[in-house]
């Protein structure tokens, strides 16, 4: 049941924290608790969305050669088991909101939702809006984070989050592509609507849009001005490494399926976004 819930990608839940680092309340304790409450929340959320994804994906995760192995799929729990989790899980994410935290967050965690049954039940059919209701779901996760303790989230923030989530959707689709071959159409039929060419434009322009906009975020003058300082431009590298490395991971080694697996288990992709946060940190916290 715990494997049902897929606790390994509440690693996008992160991304929650993002208004609160970037907004320089990080040591703010309240605050904190507050994003540590709405990551809590939506870990819940998310955990109850997947299991239902995999009720009404049931029949074909049964012959894809990686999804088959799930426990619903395999057969390890009964459908009634799943609905039970379900209505748990989104019942506890549902009081954590309520009990602990504001309406505007509320709102936007229903927003998702909506986003995601709407995915579910069709929109994950429709060629390119799939992969932005995906990158969707990033967006929605930091404006939460944003709603959770109350501060504006910089539209630099959105536009680099927007970015490098349909760089990491668009990767998924290409290792789908390879992985399934000429039987991808049958497990997931919008994978006949794009080739692996197609999907490698794509990914070439949003790509070169996200360091473009990182270089951007980092020199503009709203964001010098916010922070009283310029060197946020120095964590650049950490973020060129971390682009090539996912880059050389989906090329050289056909992986990108699983960005949330794929980050803990590389370890120089580790080590780079480790680096990159204590970096951002430390210029943004202890400058003088």
């Amino acid at each position: 049941m715990i494997k049902s819930a897929r606790p390994k990608q509440w690693i996008k839940n992160f991304f929650i924290f993002a208004p609160l680092i970037f907004s320089q309340n990080l040591f703010e304790i309240p605050l904190l608790v507050k994003s540590i409450t709405a990551f809590v929340a939506f870990c819940l959320l998310s955990s109850s969305l997947y299991i239902l994804n995999d009720i009404r994906d049931l029949e074909e995760d049964k012959h894809h050669p990686l999804k088959s192995k799930r426990p619903l799929a395999s057969g390890k729990i009964s459908k009634t088991q799943a609905w039970t989790a379900f209505s748990v899980l989104l019942a506890l994410s549902v009081a954590v909101s309520f009990l602990f935290l504001n309406q505007k967050f509320m709102f936007v965690a229903l927003v998702y939702v909506i986003l995601q049954f709407s995915y579910s039940f069709g929109l994950k059919h429709v060629i390119i809006l799939d992969v932005f209701i995906i990158a969707a779901g990033f967006i929605i996760r930091v404006i939460a984070g944003g709603f959770a303790i109350n501060v504006q989230i910089s539209h630099w923030l959105l536009i680099c989050t927007l970015l490098l989530a349909l760089f990491l959707a668009l990767s998924k689709r290409r290792h789908e592509m390879i992985l399934l071959g000429e039987d991808a159409v049958n497990h997931r039929p919008i994978l006949k609507e794009y080739s692996p060419y197609l999907l490698d434009q794509m990914i070439a322009v949003v790509t070169a849009s996200t360091v473009i906009a990182y270089c951007l975020y980092t020199i503009s003058e709203e964001t010098v001005s916010k922070f009283g300082s310029t060197a946020l431009i120095y964590t650049l590298p950490f973020v060129l490494y971390g682009i090539f490395r996912y880059l050389y991971l989906i090329h050289q080694r056909a992986q990108g399926g699983t960005p949330e697996t794929l980050i803990i288990k590389d370890k120089p992709l580790l080590l780079d976004l480790f680096l990159w946060i204590a970096s951002a940190v430390l210029i943004l916290y202890f400058r003088n």
